[in-house]
């Protein structure tokens, strides 16, 4: 159990804080498996759900920019694609990936009553991203030569290149609105994340429709778009947290110690960010390699409706990666390993669950989702074929990201990043060519082979490790990583 000193900052007496921690007042020895089950999984929803309709909020976004620009012709929809999936895209995972080190540091300070530090890591991972978007800069600024190289045509490069320059804004919101919300998740707070989310999803389909219908700007309206609900919702989540009384303990305003530990704090960022890109690079390439097979039109096609499933469907996950990473987080923390084992057990376990669902309505209605987007029965009848690999990519997708939120609770994801690297770029996208060309079986050859030889195989090594762990030594370990992060040097009078 974490001390009850009086720190500097009176962490002793603040009883809302207090409330959301994992070790409860009542010993866990008097409380049966079922209450201890409900009382782990009323805590993991109270992330869980916000996080849900966040995530969608924001995935939601993109979908309505590209429905806006649908409107206005093929070439404009095809440029607003390639912007947001290969330029924003990878910004988006790199930059959110950086921003998971918050949910080791905060986590642990949080679960550890070492709230003042909180607002630290914050502002240290803003500097760090706000850095790291500089450098990324180029990527924005010349993004029409590199798709040229790419294989894009001249009239595809140019527009899209435009348009990325008019999405420059969204590339610093990212830098501040990332942070914050991990700075939230870490404290239970998510209800404000929902709530702001609501309020930029309702301002993004306004803004569309004013600046692509009523104004007529094009393409160009329709990217700008874009910047304007960001910018609401990074905004919204820091007037809460800096003019706001939402964390009057955790935020206690800029501090000149934001910039000592930075190297340090880099290095852990740039771990994380590695670690998610590997995941999320790997399904661009299950695309591209589609791309090139002979005829490929309706396969990728097919493969476009299946990804749009699982992409809506992985915000569930998504939601349970973060949430996962927090409680781990807050319990090793708190010193209780135990507590961290059993919050993994339940988020991993309610999460199979779900995915059950999904598995067995992708199986009934196998040949009946595809009409959602297509009416073409070429393209519906591969639909229909890969809908089995769908279902068991879903439930794959169902283990695979919370076992990645144990990884990020705690601290492990340099470690992890090589194990993505191994199993998804040396087992799984070889076997998927192999698979693919080799042995003549198409799409489903190349799925097949990056499913089951990559996503498994890591799913498998992560599962192995995890049930492996020795938790009070992990407790330990986040005990010393504190000690060595955490050293305040101002007080709170």
């Amino acid at each position: 159990m974490p001390s009850k000193e009086v720190s500097p900052l009176g962490e002793a007496k603040l009883p809302l804080l207090e409330s959301h921690l994992l070790t409860d007042e009542i010993d866990q020895h008097d409380q049966t498996l079922r209450q201890r089950v409900w009382i782990e999984s009323k805590k993991l929803w109270h992330i869980v759900g916000p996080s849900i309709f966040s995530r969608i909020a924001s995935y939601s976004m993109l979908v309505i920019t590209q429905a806006f620009a649908g409107h206005l012709g093929d070439l404009e929809l095809a440029a607003i694609s390639i912007a947001n999936n290969v330029v924003v895209g990878f910004d988006f995972g790199l930059l959110l990936g950086m921003a998971s080190a918050l949910e080791t540091l905060c986590g642990q300070a949080y679960g550890a009553k070492k709230y003042y530090m909180l607002g630290v890591y914050m502002q240290r991972s803003w500097i760090v991203l706000f850095i790291c978007c500089i450098l990324l800069l180029p990527l924005y600024l010349f993004a029409s030569p590199v798709l040229k190289l790419l294989g894009q045509t001249d009239e595809l490069a140019e527009l899209s290149g435009a348009v990325t320059i008019w999405m420059l804004p969204v590339h610093f919101a990212f830098a501040f609105q990332f942070p914050l919300q991990r700075f939230l998740q870490c404290q239970m707070k998510t209800a404000p994340i929902a709530w702001v989310s609501l309020v930029a999803l309702l301002v993004h389909v306004f803004v569309c429709w004013l600046f692509v219908f009523k104004l007529q700007f094009g393409v160009v309206g329709a990217a700008a778009t874009i910047n304007f609900s960001w910018w609401v919702l990074t905004l919204g989540l820091l007037g809460y947290v800096v003019w706001g009384s939402g964390c009057p303990h955790t935020w206690t305003g800029f501090s000149l110690e934001a910039f000592s530990g930075l190297w340090e704090f880099v290095k852990l960022s740039a771990a994380a960010g590695v670690m998610l890109c590997l995941e999320n690079w790997y399904y661009k390439i299950l695309i591209l390699m589609t791309g090139n097979l002979n005829n490929a039109e309706i396969a990728v096609d097919a493969l476009s409706v299946c990804m749009t499933i699982n992409s809506w469907e992985l915000m569930i996950p998504f939601a349970f990666f973060a949430a996962t990473g927090v409680r781990v987080a807050n319990e090793l923390g708190a010193g209780n390993g135990k507590g961290a084992k059993f919050a993994t057990t339940v988020s991993v376990v309610t999460s199979v669950i779900i995915g059950l669902f999904f598995w067995m309505l992708i199986m009934i209605l196998h040949d009946k989702f595809g009409y959602i987007f297509s009416n073409s029965k070429a393209v519906l009848d591969e639909v229909n074929n890969l809908s089995l690999l769908l279902a068991f990519t879903i439930l794959l997708n169902s283990v695979q990201p919370v076992l990645s939120g144990v990884a990020v609770g705690s601290g492990w994801q340099s470690y992890v990043a090589y194990i993505n690297l191994g199993c998804y770029y040396i087992i799984g996208v070889p076997l998927g060519f192999l698979m693919g060309w080799v042995f003549n079986q198409g799409v489903m050859g190349i799925w097949a082979g990056m499913i089951f030889g990559g996503t498994a195989t890591q799913t498998l090594v992560l599962s192995l490790i995890t049930i492996r762990c020795d938790w009070d030594r992990e407790a330990e370990k986040a005990k010393l990583h504190l000690s060595k992060w955490a050293e305040p040097k101002q007080e709170l009078n």
